[in-house]
């Protein structure tokens, strides 16, 4: 008998095998397993495979056998925005996007335009028509998809993209657009389902698409908040900080220590509609695209209910040199730990220094210090835009507060 649980399973537990869907799949002699079940390459060389689904992990398991198997074939039904992991100046791109300096611009900027901003970017990287793999969305319409070898594969033939497939033969695969492959391995790259089969829904409605769940944490219809949901969340960003924010708030519900109480059930399930909402305008229709949340919006949601939120404001009056680093560089998780509880007097140092420790593994061959130059984290162009828009809203405040 316990007091609290914390369920901190994730959500890639029980795979969405829609095997049912596909005709022919029980008279295919060949070998069919899920993306779950996939470990290595080892028992796939020399075979003719089939990778259904253009997720990241189908994307990563067909590059891989892309240099072992015969031939590889990457079956995607809307095709795909591929971004680099590798950013400009070659930095890790989460370093570079993962930014309250991008989140601010995102803001301002209107979505249209960023769209074709992003699109105009990847397409003179890598024109994705030309490679079977322009979708009908925009690249912000879809949970991004990572991978900086499938490009390379594709133009040497060792990956070979086709629709989505139709049906199953004895030993080949039918695709939509009635092209038939020869096939001796299909690997299901569909994701997963969303439940907890030991969560009973006499307890809370926390399985499928459509759970109940306050900031994707909380059950409704809770006698006591005794029980919270950790990493159930597809965020834009790293998930281990997210998850460490949401148990640090779980732990102080449970002790009765936090400055912001649990709302109402009306007033989670207000909150729950608003954000399901917003997100069936912005991503197309998936599973994957009903727990999607922004890292620095959600970080900061749950940072304020427990007063852990840095004031960027009052911090470019009193530390400038800090406020920077917070506002252009990561939003990394240090920046919780330097005000309210779980105060950390290591924090300012690990903020300052973060950047330095990212590059640290990189720097394996002396250079001459003058070869060596620190790249920009932001650009000229938008930090113009930044400040036309400042001055044009001091402007309508101040016409506003002389009416």
């Amino acid at each position: 008998i316990f007091d609290f649980v914390l369920v901190a399973v994730g959500h890639h537990a029980s795979p969405h095998f829609p095997l049912s869907q596909f005709p022919g799949a029980d008279k295919f002699q060949g070998r069919i397993l899920h993306s779950h079940d996939y470990r290595d390459f080892k028992g796939f060389e020399n075979k003719k495979v089939v990778v259904l689904g253009m997720g990241n992990s189908g994307g990563d398991i067909a590059v891989e056998l892309s240099w072992h198997a015969k031939q590889v074939f990457l079956s995607t039904r809307r095709g795909s925005w591929v971004f680099n992991r590798v950013g400009p100046h070659g930095y890790p791109i989460d370093f570079l996007i993962t930014t309250r300096y991008q989140n601010l611009l995102d803001w301002l900027i209107p979505k249209s335009i960023t769209q074709k901003a992003v699109e105009k970017m990847l397409t003179e990287k890598l024109d994705h028509a030309h490679y079977g793999l322009k979708p009908e969305h925009g690249p912000f319409n879809q949970h991004p998809f990572v991978n900086d070898e499938l490009p390379n594969r594709i133009i040497i033939g060792s990956i070979v993209i086709k629709s989505n497939i139709r049906s199953f033969k004895e030993r080949s695969v039918v695709f939509d657009d009635g092209t038939e492959e020869e096939a001796d391995v299909v690997i299901f790259a569909t994701g997963f389902v969303f439940e907890f089969p030991f969560l009973h829904e006499s307890i809370a409605h926390v399985n499928g698409t459509d759970a109940q769940l306050y900031k994707y944490m909380w059950p409704l219809s809770m006698k006591r908040n005794t029980l919270a949901i950790i990493g159930h969340v597809q965020v834009l960003g790293a998930v281990n900080p997210v998850s460490e924010m949401q148990c640090r708030w779980a732990t102080r519900v449970f002790k009765g220590l936090n400055i912001v109480q649990l709302p109402s059930d009306r007033e989670m399930i207000k909150d729950i509609d608003k954000k399901r909402k917003a997100m069936k305008r912005k991503y197309y229709n998936s599973q994957r695209h009903t727990i999607e949340v922004p890292h620095i919006d959600y970080m900061d949601e749950i940072a304020l209910k427990i007063g852990v939120k840095p004031n960027l404001f009052s911090l470019f009056f009193t530390d400038y040199q800090l406020a920077k680093k917070i506002f252009y560089e990561i939003s990394s998780a240090y920046q919780y730990r330097l005000v309210g509880a779980g105060r950390w007097e290591g924090a300012r140092r690990a903020i300052m220094e973060q950047k330095q420790r990212m590059l640290h593994p990189l720097h394996t061959r002396p250079l001459p210090n003058k070869t060596i130059k620190d790249a920009p984290l932001k650009s000229d162009l938008s930090w113009i835009f930044i400040k036309i828009c400042f001055f044009i809203f001091l402007i309508l405040y101040t016409d506003r507060l002389c009416e």
